[in-house]
């Protein structure tokens, strides 16, 4: 798996690289202090994950996420919080805050490697069925039998689906909203653009995430007063 790192800052493409080779062996094929640099890199260059800082003088981050094609990987990298739910919308793997914590940083690497791999063997996945239990994944010439019981939450990335259970992670070609349709509405609530949670898996939630086992879910706007009637009748109330 290879990367570059894009931060109109040098310290912090310096730190980056560094951190990089600490904590991972993934290829680092570059590193660009602005977008039109990466790409004109990325004419000539398949890379499968983009290091990316937010706010840069001619093209933000943000911006050139949305132009990267569907097998490229995007992880944030910025000193500005208020951009997070921004950063899920376009499907990012993850959204790291700077100063770079190392444990953070090779927690959020390890997630991008599982997910390349899941994009690499399962491109070809699809629904086949559902029943009242359980649906069926074709993958590889075979069904995988999922219980809805057995799915902890479903992540969105790019044109992909991430079902998450107790003990796998499986790939499909669908997008959130489609498989949200076909699965049980009183069981699964959509809770932002990128993430549909099992009620029953979750641990402790507030006005900005929800938490299910290690994994942290952001909440989004749109979806919290659904999200709290679901939980309390709609008398939760958390102050910002």
């Amino acid at each position: 798996m290879n990367c570059i790192i894009v931060d109109d800052e040098p310290l912090a493409r310096a730190e980056m690289q560094s951190l990089i080779h600490e904590v991972s062996s993934i290829e680092i094929s570059g590193n660009f202090s602005n977008v039109p640099a990466a790409m004109e890199f990325l004419k000539m260059n398949e890379i499968d994950l983009v290091f990316l800082d937010i706010e840069m003088p001619l093209i933000s981050g943000l911006e050139f996420a949305e132009s990267l094609p569907k097998n490229t990987l995007v992880i944030f990298t910025t000193a500005y919080s208020q951009y997070a739910l921004k950063s899920y919308e376009l499907d990012a793997v993850d959204y790291l805050l700077k100063p770079i914590d190392k444990q953070r940083l090779e927690k959020a690497i390890n997630k991008a490697v599982l997910y390349k791999e899941l994009l690499n063997e399962t491109v070809k996945n699809t629904i086949e069925s559902n029943t009242a239990d359980f649906l069926f994944i074709k993958a590889d010439r075979r069904y995988y039998k999922i219980n809805f019981s057995d799915i902890k939450f479903i992540e969105g990335l790019k044109d992909y689906v991430v079902i998450h259970t107790q003990s796998q992670k499986l790939i499909t070609a669908m997008n959130l909203k489609t498989i949200h349709q076909r699965i049980p509405t009183n069981l699964f609530l959509r809770v932002s653009k990128s993430y549909v949670v099992n009620m029953n898996f979750i641990d402790s939630f507030d006005n900005h995430n929800i938490y299910i086992a290690d994994a942290e879910i952001p909440l989004g706007e749109v979806y919290k007063s659904e999200f709290f009637k679901a939980y309390s009748g709609g008398s939760l109330n958390f102050e910002n």
